[in-house]
C-alpha cells in the first residue's frame, strides 16, 4: 500500500478553507497537526491576540504544551 499525500491533500483543503473563509477547527483550540495551518484562517494579530491569552491564563506552559489557546 503506498503512503498517503497527507502534505498535498492538507494544502488542497486548506486553501479552498481560506477560500470560502472558512476555520480550520471547530475545537476548542488548535492542535499541533493543524497549527500550520492557522494563518490561513486567522489574521497574525488574531494569532498574537490568542498567545497573549494563553501565556495569561497558563503563564508557565503545563496545559497542553505546543498548542494553541
Amino acid at each position: 500500500m503506498s503512503p498517503q499525500p497527507k502534505e498535498a491533500i492538507n494544502e488542497i483543503v486548506y486553501t479552498n478553507v481560506r477560500r470560502f473563509g472558512g476555520t480550520i477547527s471547530a475545537e476548542h483550540g488548535i492542535g499541533l497537526t493543524k497549527k500550520p495551518w492557522l494563518p490561513h484562517t486567522r489574521s497574525e494579530a488574531e494569532i498574537e491576540l490568542m498567545r497573549r491569552i494563553e501565556q495569561a491564563l497558563d503563564p508557565d506552559g503545563l496545559l497542553n504544551p505546543g498548542k494553541v489557546l
